[in-house]
């Protein structure tokens, strides 16, 4: 019984201390699950800045794009569970594409959500092509005319494509789907108006087109209205409760990372999502930062998955082949 303890207490210490700083200088790596430049990445530079100093170690940031995020957040839970790798993504990887037969882990058993970082807006958005006035127009031209209007996401079982199908169930109409792979020629051809209408993440360059005119902001998938556009309704506040979805963004660590080292960087990030300087990078361009608890996080995760599952199954929306 007295070496059952003293092992106890010995495992506790390396725990705590562990949890207190990490014990060397190795570099924690965060592996961003998107390409370097976008918002995300932007973001993630600026939590590891924070991180560096409040943790008293390097941590430098490692982008691993591809397969809608699966690529990274795969790195994460084959990474060694001892608190130097950590991933940022969006929930999708692990809400979303399993139910499309996209995922090489399983996001219940290899990965532990940390904490949640921010949501991100999805903006629906009018282009030159349209005539629509606001959402109201928009329905009542897919009811007069099926499948003329033609709505552009940046991909096949994307975020985007889940928001049509709410949006067609509930209101009943016929709107064609037109799949990128990915946002930039989806912008392009936006801007030339190949198309009627588009799902977008809100960020400086959207606001920026809207601006100029070339884009028309029609609803917003946000839990309220942006500061930014404040005349925007959300898609809730429009009848469309189901399809009101945003992108929400977090920190994971590989499956079996001591819980002690998990609520430190858990409490690390929420310190640095409560800096002036973090609030105001993320609120410039439209993001909105959250923070809390890993089993808070773990629970949203669960319940965008539900959802997915259900919406997926009714609309028989099937994943890129």
């Amino acid at each position: 019984m007295k070496k059952l303890f003293i092992g106890a207490l010995l495992l506790s210490t390396v725990t705590l201390a562990m949890a207190q700083a990490w014990p060397t200088a190795k570099p924690i790596r965060i592996v961003v699950a998107y390409p370097a430049g976008g918002v995300s990445d932007t973001v993630a530079r600026a939590l590891a800045d924070k991180l560096a100093v409040q943790l008293g170690t390097p941590v430098v940031i490692e982008n691993k794009a591809g397969a809608s995020g699966s690529l990274g957040v795969d790195a994460v839970a084959k990474a060694a569970p001892d608190g130097y790798t950590l991933g940022f993504a969006a929930v999708s990887p692990l809400a979303l594409n399993p139910h499309l037969g996209k995922s090489p882990f399983d996001p219940q058993k290899d990965i532990a959500p940390v904490v949640s970082v921010m949501y991100s807006p999805v903006l629906l958005l009018g282009t030159s092509a349209s005539k629509a006035a606001d959402f109201k127009d928009l329905i009542a031209t897919a009811q007069a005319k099926p499948g003329a209007v033609r709505w552009a996401t940046s991909g096949q079982a994307s975020l985007g494509h889940i928001m049509l199908e709410q949006i067609m169930g509930k209101s009943q109409v016929q709107i064609t789907h037109v799949p990128y792979k990915g946002g930039g020629q989806q912008m392009n051809d936006a801007l030339g108006g190949q198309y009627e209408v588009l799902s977008s993440n809100a960020g400086p360059a959207v606001l920026q087109h809207i601006k100029a005119g070339k884009l028309k902001p029609l609803a917003v998938g946000a839990p309220a209205r942006l500061d930014s556009l404040p005349q925007v309704p959300t898609l809730a506040e429009l009848g469309q409760p189901a399809a009101n979805l945003s992108s929400l963004f977090g920190i994971y660590a590989p499956a079996q990372t001591p819980v002690a080292v998990l609520e430190r960087i858990n409490t690390e990030v929420n310190k640095a999502l409560a800096l002036p300087d973090i609030r105001n990078k993320l609120e410039a361009t439209d993001n909105v930062p959250t923070g809390g608890t890993a089993a808070e996080f773990a629970r949203q995760i669960a319940q965008e998955s539900e959802n997915n599952a259900r919406i997926i199954r009714a609309a028989g929306i099937q994943g890129n082949q």
